[in-house]
């Protein structure tokens, strides 16, 4: 009786101990409101690295789309999510995968701001990227390929990335001044990665929209002609992560 009590008591101390160390989270990390708010056209600068994470000028409800892996209207809760924005730096040892970086995000989020949530699943309309009916025309680069820049629309990410990158492009409406820059605006409609592309992938794509018409679609031609892809709308159920609590100033550094 009295080795089997031992055992337990190992065995739950060994527990205990693996699990707190499996808790990911980054060696150093600062999180401060910004003083001067750029505003949502120019907001939401991040870079993740195998070394580390930062973001520049990034609303709360980006951050909480990007540790998730979830677009901006998968993410609802207090406007002021959308609106506080915020700077980070935090790193990490050398060669954190990107799965094991997003992970400690979340830690980071919920720690800095207390951060309370739940999932549900809701019916949306939304985009889905697919391969085209001849297939695909991009290929996932490898570790030390030579990349030669392009002309035109620059991307360097996964198929993920790339889908949420379309969703803000897609909230761009039409130039009337084709001299003037278009800025994004209004709800943004999911787009969702069907095309079963795995890896990275680095190309260019030459966007000419014409005045009048919108970036939906002028890159709904672009994706077919340039890369083999295509869009197709939707409804579907998605995960829609609700805010239920988070504080507006981070916790102390």
């Amino acid at each position: 009786m009295r080795a089997l009590f031992l055992f337990l008591s190992v065995s739950l101390s060994y527990a205990g101990a693996f699990g707190q160390a499996t808790v990911p989270a980054f060696e150093v990390a600062s999180v401060k409101p910004c003083q001067h708010l750029v505003g949502p056209d120019y907001n939401n600068q991040i870079t993740t690295s195998a070394t580390g994470f930062t973001a520049r000028s990034a609303t709360l409800k980006r951050l909480i789309a990007e540790a998730y892996h979830l677009q901006l209207d998968q993410v609802q809760g207090p406007g002021w999510l959308d609106r506080d924005e915020f700077d980070i730096d935090a790193r990490t040892a050398g060669g954190t995968p990107r799965e094991q970086m997003a992970l400690m995000l979340r830690s980071l989020l919920a720690e800095r701001f207390n951060l309370t949530k739940h999932t549900e699943m809701r019916e949306m309309r939304v985009y889905e990227l697919v391969a085209g009916k001849t297939g695909a025309r991009i290929h996932a680069v490898s570790d030390g390929d030579a990349v030669k820049p392009q002309p035109g629309f620059h991307f360097h990410g996964d198929m993920r990335q790339f889908a949420d990158l379309l969703a803000l492009q897609f909230s761009i409406p039409a130039a009337g001044d084709p001299s003037q820059p278009s800025r994004a605006g209004g709800p943004q409609i999911p787009v969702v990665d069907k095309t079963a592309l795995a890896g990275i992938f680095d190309f260019s794509v030459d966007m000419r929209p014409e005045p009048g018409t919108d970036m939906f679609t002028a890159w709904q031609r672009a994706l077919e002609d340039q890369l083999g892809l295509r869009i197709e709308s939707r409804k579907e159920n998605v995960d829609v992560m609700i805010v239920d609590g988070a504080a507006r100033m981070p916790s102390a550094n």
